[in-house]
């Protein structure tokens, strides 16, 4: 955990913590680079030494970072520094949307609208670029103190690895997607199942599915039916509510297929309470009526618990309901079949349509109807079991019905149950499945698959529907994921061969080396490997650096070099390391080298040092504890004696640097760039606060003519310990 004090790239000042989540900690910052605010998000010290789980969250941040937009949180940097990893963003002074509907119990049908659009923009915004959120939640959506909302973390929650999934889950499983929840493939319509989710939120002040615990809700998003929020909040504007019963749709094809439909509806809503939302699935054909339908799992409830009632049921008033029933829906259906009618002779629109739909769903749910009431009848009764041939025609048509629906409606003993489908579950969820069912479940092989990700059930022993005795044991396949290897992802360029030959045959993969010079590649490290995507067995080329081609004394290119890697070059050119500069770049990332003192391919003699310049600032500055060391410096610098008689037309570049010897080194840290000075001007050497090196008690501050680096004068330093 950061303290308040600390510095990070020597820019950003950690001023307070403002919260935490499941896989990092937010800071308040102060950038004293562009002097302003900004939040530091510090991925957790459990997920910092995951190396595939760290690229992938970097990777996924910089894709963040290209979008730009009124309603999305701005990504400034993405910055790795040691073993920390952290982004910094926009600063955003308000509450998020999850506290703010906590505090108002729910939100009136036009303020959720105002809302929903702007969280809507930021998210179209983001589709535009092709890049899906995967964790849209009120937690992620900050409203500021002039109402703006915004939307936090995009492209983040991809980032999320298996060993980090249950870190998270908690705060997100109740707004995920059903093809999230099944671990299939998400694009942009999980973001808007999401989005209905959270817009459901904020007009009943509850979400729709809760559970005691994550495996329950998630299974909920699969299977149970979403409550209509009216029945939360009746004064909601009906229009609203078909907007959110469309976005959560089970089914992705059902849902909107953009964002910027959703943001055309809201904003005809918003101008228009009375507007009418279609939620259909398009235009039905008359002969879909002919179609064999498939019964869901909530029909085949439904069916049972009639059968039940029938059963149970003594004397005829039951089965005189149920007779009710059944023509009160016939006599609907014809109702509508007459609307449809009329809406054919006159004016067709979206209700006309909306009115034919219902009309075939009243058709086909009086037709089923029917056929479970004549089976019904025929079980109980025994009526049809030595009928005519009209009535064995009936019967036939009922069981082919019935088996067209993949569904056995016999009568099951108390020791029977129906097997569920688990495939594309993860391990977890499909144990908890079988559970349900009294089944009990049994992993016996893994297996890898291009088709289900690690973890998923791939296949199953036991056919779902299925009539198996309870705790019955069913054999699973759990999925190892694909068996290809993306060596991309592996970062091993400019490891030392050692290392990335373990990495690969870590993963199941032979290595072959061969060998090249090299003039930027330190000798020992991998230049280039091939291919970039192997299967688990296959093997992979790793060409290995030599080091440069060059001449004892033949100066290196040590640009963009580590100081480490610089100082191998040279000792492989018979060279030694001179003076080491320390200076701040806003071009060059911190810690490469900036400058040397000789160009690549000078010859020198051999043992001649060349000095360079590095990005950023001498040495660790702070520790654990939150200390460390600084100084200060209040003097005046005269050119006179480095001039002479011609001083006052003299013109001489000065910068002015700290000097400390650290672990037997001279370091330099440039503390006033160069500037030009009429050698008639009295310098002010003026700097109330100068950072040391941790555990460094001295040092000299030098004013040096910056084009010969020859010292014009300097002034001993005292460092103290702070903080």
């Amino acid at each position: 955990m950061l303290k308040p004090g600390t510095y990070l790239q020597g820019r950003y000042e950690i001023l307070e913590k403002i919260g935490s989540g499941g896989m990092s900690v937010v800071y308040k910052a102060q950038c004293h680079t562009l002097n302003r605010p900004v939040a530091v998000k510090v991925l957790k010290e459990e997920f910092a030494f995951d190396e595939s789980f760290v690229s992938k969250f970097k990777m996924e941040a910089q894709a963040a970072a290209r979008l730009s937009h009124p309603n999305i949180v701005n990504v400034y940097d993405v910055v790795d520094e040691d073993s920390l990893h952290y982004i910094v963003m926009e600063l955003i002074e308000g509450i998020t949307l999850k506290n703010y509907i906590d505090k108002k119990g729910r939100l009136e049908s036009k303020e959720a609208i105002g809302v929903a659009l702007q969280v809507a923009k930021g998210i179209a915004a983001a589709h535009e670029e092709h890049i899906i959120h995967r964790d849209i939640k009120p937690q992620n959506m900050i409203i500021s103190k002039d109402g703006k909302v915004k939307v936090a973390d995009f492209g983040i929650a991809r980032a999320v690895s298996t060993q980090t999934m249950n870190a998270t889950a908690v705060g997100s499983v109740h707004y995920i997607s059903p093809e999230q929840a099944r671990g299939g493939y998400c694009d942009e319509r999980s973001d808007i199942y999401s989005f209905g989710i959270t817009l459901y939120e904020m007009v009943t002040g509850q979400v729709p599915f809760k559970g005691d615990n994550t495996i329950t809700v998630a299974l909920a998003h699969l299977e149970e039916p979403i409550t209509k929020p009216s029945e939360h909040a009746p004064e909601i504007l009906p229009a609203l509510e078909q907007i959110i019963l469309k976005c959560t749709q089970k089914r992705p094809d059902r849902r909107y297929a953009s964002m910027m439909e959703v943001i055309a509806d809201l904003q005809k809503t918003l101008i228009n309470p009375a507007y009418n939302i279609y939620v259909g699935e398009g235009q039905v054909e008359e002969d879909e009526l002919s179609k064999t339908r498939s019964i869901s799992r909530e029909e085949l409830t439904n069916f049972q618990e009639s059968r039940k009632t029938l059963r149970e049921g003594h004397g005829e008033k039951q089965k005189e309901d149920f007779n009710r029933t059944v023509k009160r829906a016939l006599k609907q259906s014809r109702r509508k079949g007459a609307a449809r009618s009329e809406d054919k002779a006159g004016d067709s629109d979206v209700s006309a349509q909306f009115d034919r739909i219902v009309m075939l769903i009243g058709i086909v749910a009086a037709v089923l109807l029917v056929a479970v009431a004549l089976f019904v009848f025929s079980r109980l009764t025994g009526l049809f079991r030595q009928g005519s041939a009209a009535d064995k025609k009936t019967t036939a048509a009922v069981s082919t019905e019935l088996t067209a629906a993949s569904v056995d409606l016999s009568q099951l003993s108390e020791n029977q149950t129906y097997m569920p489908n688990v495939l594309g579950l993860p391990q977890d969820m499909a144990e908890a499945k079988l559970k349900e069912s009294t089944l009990v479940m049994r992993v016996a092989a893994t297996d890898y698959s291009e088709k289900y990700e690690a973890g998923q059930v791939m296949s199953q022993t036991i056919t779902e529907g299925t009539v198996v005795n309870k705790w019955s044991t069913v054999n699973v396949t759990v999925s190892k994921g694909s068996d290809k290897v993306d060596l991309r992802a592996l970062n091993i360029l400019s490891m030392t061969a050692e290392k990335a030959q373990a990495i690969l045959e870590e993963k199941g993969l032979t290595v072959e080396k061969k060998t090249e010079n090299s003039d930027n590649v330190v000798k020992g490290n991998v230049i280039r490997y091939s291919p970039e995507m192997v299967k688990v067995g296959e093997s992979v080329e790793l060409t290995v650096s030599l080091g440069a081609r060059t001449a004892s004394g033949i100066v290196p290119n040590l640009l963009g070099q580590t100081q480490t890697a610089a100082d191998a070059l040279l000792a492989e050119a018979g060279l030694v390391t001179g003076t080491v500069v320390f200076e701040p770049s806003d071009t060059v990332a911190e810690g490469l080298i900036t400058n040397q003192s000789e160009l690549p391919g000078t010859v020198l003699a051999p043992g001649a040092a060349v000095n360079y310049v590095i990005s950023g600032s001498a040495g660790e500055t702070t520790k654990e504890d939150g200390k460390y060391y600084i100084g200060s410096i209040d003097a005046t610098c005269s050119l006179n004696n480095y001039i002479g008689p011609a001083v006052q037309t003299s013109r001489v570049r000065v910068l002015i640097r700290l000097k400390q010897t650290i672990n037997g080194a001279d370091i330099y840290t440039t503390l006033v760039s160069a500037r030009l000075v009429v050698g008639g001007q009295t310098i002010p050497v003026v700097i109330p606060r100068i950072k040391g090196a941790y555990g460094v008690d001295s040092g000299t501050v030098e004013v040096v003519d910056a084009d010969t680096l020859t010292v014009i004068s300097s002034y001993p330093v005292t460092f103290f310990p702070a903080g």
